[in-house]
């Protein structure tokens, strides 16, 4: 089965075009989902297919990057200092996910079934993931 982005629905592009119209609209200021919500007369489902959509369309054609933040909402941005900060954001914030899954039903497996291969493996991978998080999570640019 292909990925969501290669299977996308016209009308995830359609509310995706409404989206990326709005946002240009408003520009330089960015729009929380409420307002973008009301904005672009979307249903908040809608909202949040068009806005995946509008993620994998920025990805294909190379667009400056969408991204959202609790002052702004969600904008366009090309400033490399903000993407930067929301990266990193993002990355502590999936870092975060992946400790409580580890530490929350990972391990309590592995205390289960201490001899399974598979959480063994889990283990490992995630164990991986968890350190190069880490490592990006606690990068500051000198």
């Amino acid at each position: 089965m292909p990925r969501a982005s290669a299977r996308r629905p016209p009308a995830a592009q359609r509310h995706a075009d409404s989206i990326r119209f709005v946002l240009f609209e408003a520009r330089p200021a960015g729009l929380t989902f409420a307002q973008l919500v009301r904005s672009s007369e979307l249903s908040p489902h809608q909202a949040r297919s068009g806005l995946a959509c509008l993620r994998d369309i920025i990805a294909e054609q190379g667009w400056p990057p969408l991204i959202w933040t609790s002052a702004d909402g969600y904008q366009f941005c090309s400033d490399t200092t903000e993407l930067q900060a929301y990266e990193v954001a993002v990355i502590r914030a999936k870092l975060t996910e992946i400790r409580r899954f580890i530490t929350g039903v990972v391990i309590p497996h592995a205390t289960l079934q201490p001899k399974g291969r598979w959480i063994k493996h889990l283990n490992t991978q995630l164990s991986s993931v968890e350190s190069t998080l880490d490592v990006i999570a606690d990068y500051i640019d000198a």
